[in-house]
């Protein structure tokens, strides 16, 4: 019984492998990304001299918008795979970005939180630069009650670990 119990434990370790499908389809994504942010900033340019500046700046918070998206999606992929597929260390690789290696699950969780919140602002940020053609009550409260749903969140969140890391704290 207890071979088996090992052969049990050694595939559902070995599970883990099976995310790295995962973590590579995010790389094509995170190219799709760079791929848009390159034609927008294209369309950008060729249109600056026509443009007006309202349109400048909503252009420019679009590749703002792109950007954070793919600083998540890296942040996601690097998280992943060195908390669940095999660590990394630091010190084979010490020009890598420390933002990127030894990031725990806590850790995780505030930067994609983060990286959501800012994602919004900028959403909500582009909608209010529009919001003489499309003034709409509803849609204001809506833009608004999610930017701040997802603030409250981060806030507990981080409230929620700061207790949990001070309880671990306290208990060793």
């Amino acid at each position: 019984m207890n071979r088996f119990l090992r052969v049990i434990e050694l595939i559902i370790f070995n599970s883990r492998w099976l995310l790295v499908p995962f973590l590579l389809g995010m790389i094509v994504g995170l190219a799709a990304v760079l791929y848009t942010f390159i034609v927008k900033l294209i369309e950008l340019i060729v249109q600056l001299r026509v443009v007006v500046l309202d349109e400048v700046i909503v252009s420019v918070l679009k590749l703002v918008d792109l950007s954070l998206i793919g600083n998540l999606i890296v942040i996601v992929i690097c998280a992943s795979y060195e908390n669940f597929v095999a660590p990394i260390d630091p010190k084979e690789h010490p020009n890598w970005p420390g933002g990127l290696i030894g990031i725990g699950f806590a850790g995780l969780k505030q930067k994609l939180l983060g990286s959501i919140v800012a994602i919004v602002a900028v959403n909500v940020l582009d909608w209010f630069m529009d919001i003489d053609r499309s003034a709409d009550n509803v849609k204001l409260t809506w833009v608004v009650g999610t930017l701040l749903a997802f603030a409250v969140a981060m806030v507990i969140l981080a409230w929620a670990d700061r207790l949990s890391t001070a309880s671990e704290n306290k208990g060793s």
